[in-house]
């Protein structure tokens, strides 16, 4: 505690009377006072007005010339002591300065804790003869963290690389797509589009993992940084606080998951069939007429794949699903993912709706068929075809179809219609959202029966 004492008294000494603070380029005047330079000039702008040669002292007020006062090197001297005599840590209990280190403990202890009864029996050592050993080992660890830290930086710069590769590649492969399926017939538009989305998912799946990765490692490397930074400004800090630092183990950089660069999603297009019949017939699906769906004016074969506009059936059971207002049916048959694709032999009526619908769909009077009801479908009516978009879109087609095609993406949503006749396009609904099962969709008109052959 004496030296508490006597380091408290010190600091009375050095301390200005007028700032009250720690004397700064300290100077002494005739009556044996001392203060900081500024703080004296401070004193003589406050005093007298320009010209006057006396002035008084701010502590006893004895007079003194203006010149009469010198710099103090000795008490400079003393407040530069003082000054690391408070960088320099003193024992809690005893006030005495902490020159051992326990290696029992691991602590940092006075001369009077050495001879306490709680370090008896202890290891000691001065500080100065223990922190070499302690440094040694703290900056093994800042080597291994440093090691680690240029590992990180180079697993994170080889995972931008190959995000810009894999971007790169997409691009490449995305315009030979595009390059190959300009050079076909419009029918071959949907399997282009198709495996652009197929493209993308694959491309959006591998950047997002290669991202993650990439952050996860730019957050370690950051970690590591900061870890390395702390732990070199406690090296360069006073012996007592640098053995008080505690040595965390070095741990083990994880090494990123490795991805597969290559792409799966490929086409050749040379490869397709150019018959759109072939085609759409790898995903032809057999469909036939649900008797509960439809409406008492139509008739359905036995076999359920023809049905035709004529007198109310009286005689049939009641059924919640059955078209009330409309002459329409649907077929059995539901789809909720995949391609499908089926056939309606529409002869040379005059008159037909046809396409998919959600099964959910109304049945009754306010039935109105367009896409954001769950309807679609096109129409042949009076000579005019249309799709039954909103508002419709009237569709010119070279030669009348006999044989129409439905072709149903679900996953990319996509509803197509072909002139199996003429091997040609008829429509697409592009970019649906389909969020209920799809079902065959007709509306018969009278003396224009529908035909669903089986599939070939």
């Amino acid at each position: 505690m004496a030296l508490s004492l006597f380091t408290k008294k010190m600091k009375e000494i050095a301390t200005c009377s007028v700032c009250m603070s720690l004397m700064t380029h300290p100077v002494t005047i005739s009556c044996g006072h001392s203060y900081c330079n500024l703080c004296l000039q401070y004193s003589y702008n406050g005093q007298a007005p320009s010209g006057r040669r006396r002035f008084s002292c701010p502590l006893c007020r004895s007079s003194f010339p203006l010149t009469n006062h010198g710099y103090n090197k000795v008490l400079e001297n003393l407040i530069e002591v003082i000054g690391e005599m408070d960088l320099e840590l003193l024992c809690e209990e005893h006030g005495e300065q902490l020159h051992l280190f326990c290696e029992d403990e691991g602590q940092l202890i006075c001369w009077r804790c050495e001879r306490g009864p709680r370090h008896a029996g202890h290891t000691t050592a001065l500080v100065e003869d223990a922190c070499q050993g302690y440094k040694e080992q703290l900056q093994n660890v800042i080597t291994k963290l440093s090691q680690l830290h240029e590992e990180c930086t180079n697993q994170k710069a080889f995972v931008t690389k190959q995000i810009t590769e894999w971007k790169e590649k997409i691009e490449i492969q995305r315009q030979k797509i595009k390059s190959d399926f300009q050079n076909l017939q419009i029918f071959l538009c949907l399997e282009e589009k198709s495996y652009l989305w197929r493209l993308e998912r694959e491309e959006e799946e591998m950047l997002w993992r290669l991202r993650a990765s990439e952050a996860r490692l730019k957050q370690k490397s950051d970690e590591l940084r900061s870890h390395i930074l702390e732990l070199e400004a406690k090296c360069q800090s006073s012996s007592q606080k640098l053995l008080q630092v505690r040595l965390s183990q070095v741990e083990r950089l994880e090494t990123p998951e490795a991805f597969s660069m290559e792409i799966h999603t490929t086409c050749n297009v040379s490869e397709l069939y150019f018959d759109v019949k072939k085609m759409l017939r790898r995903c032809q699906v057999g469909v036939t007429l649900d008797p509960d769906t439809a409406h008492r004016n139509l008739t359905l074969s036995e076999d359920g794949r023809q049905v035709t506009h004529g007198d109310c059936q009286e005689d049939l059971d009641f059924s919640p699903r059955r078209f009330s207002a409309f002459p329409c049916v649907l077929g059995c048959e539901g789809f909720t993912s995949g391609r499908h694709y089926f056939e309606v032999d529409v002869g040379e009526g005059t008159g037909w709706d046809l396409g998919v619908c959600m099964e959910s769909v109304s049945r009754g009077a306010d039935v109105k068929q367009e896409p954001e009801f769950g309807f679609w479908t096109i129409r042949l009516c009076k000579g005019d075809y249309l799709a039954l978009t909103n508002p419709p879109t009237p569709l010119s087609l070279r030669e009348q179809p006999l044989v129409v095609g439905v072709f149903l993406d679900y996953e990319t949503g996509i509803v197509s219609f072909y002139n199996m006749t003429a091997g040609s396009h008829i429509f697409t609904f592009p970019n649906a959202s389909f969020l209920d099962t799809l079902q065959p969709y007709f509306r018969v008109y009278q003396h224009s029966p529908l035909f669903l052959p089986p599939p070939e």
